[in-house]
């Protein structure tokens, strides 16, 4: 029968079905968005790529920020909000900035409420910890596995609202017409089955694009820039797509483990950072504030010293803990230690750990108005790791999750506010969206994981942690050549279902925001945060401003310079310019 099976099969159905609120993610930012929603009294339903609970957000290990006070009684919103700015070498809008922060222990009261079990003081506050570049102590966490408990406190408020979660379906093509969405269209993965979803309002969720890369945090089929892709088709604009942030300390090791994520939380709780000669290099850095500096200069620290050969054995630098004891590792960094044990037999409490920087986190994305996160199509928003705003040149560790817990509210309650008026669905949309489907569903002997392989190793070379012109031009170029075959990769129905075409789909998520993201960061000619340029090391001013990307009418991507909000006077005036892009804070030599 060969590897399609049986081709003679019937096509698959084709199922309608209606929502006033459509979320599509379920991770924290879709569920989030689900839960405001439905507490306006509209209908909502929620479509998730991967099975249910099993969203990306469970691997956000390390811990949430608020500005509680509770173990820094001089802590702060604004303190908050000024340390995002700096941090984010002020290329974050201020705007959603201060809703960020301003909001951010609503967020956790919230999750309290819903049952999430977050660390306490001995005498019953919430516990905050030190991330890296934060002033003071605001990091609520779970041990080491924070994202998991969110996650299920906010799976949990879900099902108590009796909303429909429909897990491991593909969204191919948001349903857009006269520049309005009124829904989605797509399959499930298991079934093959075509899902025709009309909706009054839409709320995209989708997650970031950090799986373009070879070394990625991400798992093997999350992450693909679904949401940037299926914005951009939709009419939407994705500022400072080049802004990716790697996070310093991934798994070197074993095939399969490359790129997974060793949490902030080992370096939080006192891990030091050394090379094969046994120095703290940390010291050359950011003698300061040492492995507790940010993640784009802890990152680019790891990368200099595994580049000019002061690697280990697998090609990272080390990250120890031994110094801790065992009982303060078994008590605090218990997920850590049994990853290491389950991938390498490694015991962290008895030996150091071998990293390297891995792409982590999509700080660009969807352009969105900060108070609903409303994009630039009518009746769509979006929340999360898809959107750009919040995090600037560098995000800070910790506001992620208080990102998809403020903003997917945000969302959600003004999607629900949206979905009181009638919105018009045009058919034409709908065909056009099966016919994609139907073409990009034919059996092929050729596969789409080793055309995603490639682009993503091609991704790693040309526009990884250190980039330069000739780099990212080459990486267009073969990006631009990789189309024909992305056309032509298999996405018939095998045994397993329809995985082959969940991944053609991926591909081209990932070729569409692949392209957006070297385009991008062409444009930007200097090193800011998380993009660094050989060619280009320093920050430039005229260079602070968001590089905004488009697909133009030729299908071509088209960019254009937007300015950046200037910071508001109440919060300009906390503002540490010491702090700031340059300096002695520059690593790149």
């Amino acid at each position: 029968m060969g590897i399609h099976g049986d081709m003679t099969a019937s096509a698959p159905s084709t199922r309608t079905r209606s929502t006033n609120v459509l979320v599509i993610g379920a991770g924290g930012a879709g569920l989030r968005a689900a839960i405001a929603a439905r507490e306006r009294d509209v209908d909502v339903l929620v479509l998730g790529r991967r099975p249910r609970r099993d969203a990306h957000t469970a691997l956000a290990a390390g811990g949430i920020n608020a500005a509680l006070a509770t173990v820094d009684a001089e802590d702060s919103w604004e303190q908050h909000a000024v340390d995002t700015l700096v941090e984010g070498q002020h290329l974050g809008d201020p705007a959603a900035v201060e809703l960020l922060c301003r909001e951010a222990v609503r967020g956790i009261e919230e999750l309290v409420d819903w049952g999430a079990d977050f660390s306490r003081t001995d005498d019953g506050r919430l516990d905050q910890r030190y991330f890296g570049a934060h002033t003071y102590r605001r990091t609520c966490y779970v041990g080491d596995r924070t994202g998991r408990a969110v996650l299920d406190a906010l799976h949990d408020r879900v099902d108590g609202l009796d909303i429909p979660v429909l897990d491991q379906h593909c969204v191919t093509h948001l349903l857009v017409d006269a520049a309005s969405c009124f829904g989605a269209f797509g399959f499930d993965v298991v079934s093959g089955e075509r899902v025709v979803l009309l909706a009054d309002a839409v709320v995209l969720a989708a997650g970031g694009h950090t799986r373009s890369w070879a070394r990625s945090s991400s798992r093997r089929d999350e992450n693909t820039g679904d949401g940037l892709a299926l914005a951009l088709r939709s009419g939407c604009s994705i500022a400072n797509a080049e802004m990716v942030q790697f996070h310093p300390t991934g798994m070197v090791h074993p095939d399969g483990w490359e790129g997974t994520l060793v949490t902030e939380a080992v370096r939080g709780r006192g891990g030091r950072l050394v090379n094969a000669a046994g120095e703290r290099f940390m010291e050359r850095y950011d003698p300061d504030r040492m492995e507790l500096s940010a993640r784009d200069r802890v990152a680019l620290a790891n990368y200099t010293e595994i580049q000019e050969g002061r690697a280990g054995p697998n090609g990272g630098v080390f990250l120890d803990v031994t110094h801790l004891g065992r009982d303060a590792i078994v008590d605090q960094l218990p997920g850590m230690r049994r990853q290491f044990i389950e991938a390498q037999m490694l015991d962290i409490a008895e030996e150091p750990m071998e990293v390297a920087p891995t792409a982590h986190y999509s700080m660009g994305g969807v352009v969105v108005e900060a108070e609903t996160h409303a994009t630039e199509v009518d009746n769509l928003y979006a929340a999360g790791e898809c959107t750009a705003g919040v995090h600037g040149a560098n995000r800070l560790g910790g506001n992620s999750l208080a990102e998809v817990i403020v903003f997917g509210r945000r969302a959600g309650e003004a999607a629900a506010d949206r979905a009181r008026r009638t919105v018009h669905r045009e058919p034409s949309a709908i065909a056009a969206a099966e016919d994609d489907l139907a073409r990009w569903s034919r059996p092929s002997d050729d596969l789409p994981l080793p055309v995603l392989h490639e682009l993503r190793t091609l991704m790693w070379d040309g526009c990884g942690v250190v980039r330069d012109a000739d780099g990212l031009q080459r990486a267009l170029d073969r990006l631009d050549g990789l189309a024909p075959a992305v056309d032509g990769v298999d996405g018939a129905p095998t045994a397993e279902g329809w995985v082959s075409l969940a991944r053609s789909v991926a591909l081209r998520s990932s070729l569409l925001s692949a392209r957006a993201t070297v385009v991008s960061a062409l444009e930007r000619v200097e090193s800011r945060g998380a993009h660094q340029r050989s060619d280009h090391p320093d920050p430039v001013a005229d260079q602070r401003s968001d590089v905004v990307v488009r697909v133009a009418a030729d299908d071509s991507l088209e960019r254009e310079r937007r300015p950046v909000a200037e910071t508001p006077p109440h919060l300009a005036h906390l503002l540490d310019e010491s702090s700031d892009t340059g300096g002695a804070h520059r690593l790149l030599e």
